[in-house]
């Protein structure tokens, strides 16, 4: 009862072309892939996601440091 054994993934697999249609599997596996793929990049792209600063503002921030030095 702990486990998955192959007649509960076929069971499962069977349900989901009979809900979704055999045509429609491929559309939505592109679908999952994308969507995985989207969120490993921006996982790894924490650069992009730390820095919200705008880039005049970036600019205006270094002049400022420097006239207060």
């Amino acid at each position: 009862m702990g486990a998955f054994s192959w007649q509960h993934i076929l069971l499962v697999v069977l349900v989901i072309v009979v809900l979704f249609g055999a045509s429609k599997l491929p559309q939505i596996g592109k679908g999952m892939g994308e969507a995985i793929k989207n969120f490993k990049k921006s996982v790894n792209d924490t650069d992009d996601a730390t820095d919200i600063t705008p880039q005049a503002s970036k600019k205006d921030a270094v002049e400022d440091k420097k006239q207060d030095s």
